[in-house]
């Protein structure tokens, strides 16, 4: 038995990027997409062209609402509400595939039903502020489509409920039969170039590569015997816990690659305590970061260009990466560092390269065990592909769920963990902008992007901007319960009435400063950095 939010929480699209231009619908949601993924929104735009219909739920009008023909301009932090509301309107109205709910599903009883029953359009229009003619119309385009995919990135899982907004997406594709069929599916679209393979191979606190539980005796008994070690029973820390244990005392030792927290990660001065609180930090990074700067040692890496190996990217394709150059000074690649290090600590990492690891890592994970350097050489490959002879996946779930059937979800509409009040009237969200990227380590050493993008500023919509009495260009500063940024009002249509947005990207007018580090999903321990509140104030 399988719940689809465990599948989805690799974080793989369980389609294909190809697929996009054959979508009857495409339901964009929480995805400032043609600015974050902009040759996914290409494929987007031209499926629109091919006659397809776009639904785009989002608190900005981000520029993919442009090419839509249904926009839901949620209140953020609101998106279960909004689900279960489209959810109840294709269960009343007949839209569910009842066929594939017999075959496929387990969950959909009373229980699940009597649920959505309470979250009328209605209902949710008072929750998320949209209208309920609207909920009740991307519903119906949504439910009649017999090709329908759903997008989504951070904006859904970066909440306190992002596991149930996860789950409720979840639940419209089995509402309606969109998985396992092409052209279809939920799609995570993620963030970084590698972070799908670096989900694959294991970096997270619970899962051995290939999703593999660490709690499973049987598993972990399989690699004990292949890698020749005992290896520890119980799940570690994420990364947002390894933070408060190091504040406490209890961590004393972090080793940091290819991260910057003290930017990415929620409440900045927290992070910073957190971080001078460890008795030892290493950082591995290609550049002095923020993070770095606080390090006690600096391993200097190679990048993309100066390193073999694999990529996988975010429908799952395994791709060669080939050195182009030679790192500079000491900068030496990952698999180099990483084998030094595990040698002077007692264990013997004894590889010729990169090709026998990755041959090894299919012995252990049966869903790339097909894929070889020498297909590689042909072109990507997405797993699952088991054998040598198998083309790969372009789509899961074709004839049913490998471990079982696909579990329907209660989930239920929970607050943010802050709400506006007289102190902090307007809720902040943040996010990325299309000529800057992530931390800023890279694009904001380019001098081109630096002349275009290469200020902070705080979206603030009119009617906000006439209340507080605020000019487009003026600085403000910007003040949570955890810090206060000052930076420049850009007075624009783009954000909601009481929302305002600050990129994160700026060490300047750092927006993790304000952002919630207490603020965390239950399950899997995600900040809430698409919610927090704020006070606005002319300087």
């Amino acid at each position: 038995m399988v719940g689809l939010a465990t599948v989805f929480g690799s974080g793989a699209m369980t389609n294909s990027i190809p697929e996009i231009e054959n979508n009857d619908v495409l339901f964009v949601i929480g995805s400032n997409t043609k600015e974050n993924h902009p040759i996914i929104a290409l494929r987007m735009i031209k499926a629109v062209r091919k006659g397809s219909k776009l639904i785009v739920a989002d608190p900005r009008k981000v520029p993919l609402v442009r090419f839509s023909h249904i926009w839901l301009q949620h209140k953020p932090g609101t998106d279960v509400a909004l689900l279960n509301a489209m959810a109840h309107v294709i269960v009343k109205e007949g839209f569910i595939k009842k066929d594939f709910i017999e075959k496929y599903t387990e969950g959909f009883n009373e229980e699940f039903i009597k649920n959505l029953e309470d979250y009328t359009p209605e209902y949710a229009e008072k929750i998320t502020g949209v209208p309920k003619e609207k909920i009740i119309e991307a519903a119906r385009l949504y439910g009649s489509a017999q090709k329908a995919g759903i997008y989504y990135t951070m904006g859904i899982t970066q909440h306190s409920h992002g596991t149930d907004n996860v789950f409720a997406i979840a639940n419209l594709a089995l509402l309606t039969g969109n998985l396992g069929k092409e052209s279809a599916g939920v799609n995570p679209l993620r963030g970084q170039n590698n972070v799908q393979g670096s989900s694959d191979m294991g970096c997270s606190p619970n899962m051995y590569p290939g999703y593999q539980k660490v709690t499973v005796p049987s598993i972990r008994q399989r690699f004990e015997e292949f890698w020749v070690v005992s290896l520890p029973d119980k799940e570690g820390l994420t990364a947002s816990e390894m933070l408060f244990e190091a504040e406490a005392g209890r961590l004393k030792a972090m080793y940091i690659m290819g991260e910057n927290p003290v930017l990415s990660d929620p409440d900045t001065g927290h992070t910073i305590k957190a971080l001078r609180a460890l008795e030892f930090l290493v950082v591995q990074d290609i550049f002095l970061t923020e993070t770095g700067a606080l390090a006690d040692v600096v391993l200097p890496a190679t990048c993309f260009a100066e390193k073999d190996g694999t990529f996988t990217n975010t429908e799952r394709r395994v791709q060669r990466i080939r050195k182009a150059v030679a790192p500079p000074g000491d900068a030496r690649d990952d698999i180099w560092i990483i084998t030094e290090l595990s040698r002077k600590l007692g264990y013997n990492m004894d590889y010729s390269g990169p090709e026998e690891i990755f041959n090894e890592i299919g012995m252990v994970w049966p869903a790339v065990a097909g894929i070889t350097y020498t297909r590689l050489e042909k072109g990507g490959i997405q797993w699952p592909c088991p054998t040598t002879d198998h083309p790969g996946t372009p789509y899961l779930f074709k004839g049913g769920f490998p471990r079982g059937k696909g579990a329907f979800t209660v989930v239920k509409y929970k607050p943010s963990c802050e709400e506006p009040d007289e102190e902090y009237p307007y809720i902040l969200t943040t996010g990325r902008i299309l000529f800057q990227y992530h931390a800023g380590s890279m694009t904001r050493r380019v001098k081109a992007i630096e002349e275009v993008a290469g200020e902070p500023f705080i979206e603030i919509a009119p009617e906000d901007a006439q209340a507080l009495n605020i000019k487009d260009g003026q600085m403000v500063r910007v003040s949570s319960r955890r810090g206060s940024v000052s930076l420049k009002a850009k007075i624009t249509k783009r954000p909601k009435k009481g929302t305002v947005f600050i990129p994160f990207h700026f060490r300047e007018a750092a927006a993790n400063v304000l952002t919630n580090s207490l603020a965390l999903d239950p399950l899997c321990k995600i900040p809430e950095l698409k919610v927090s509140t704020v006070r606005i104030e002319r300087i």
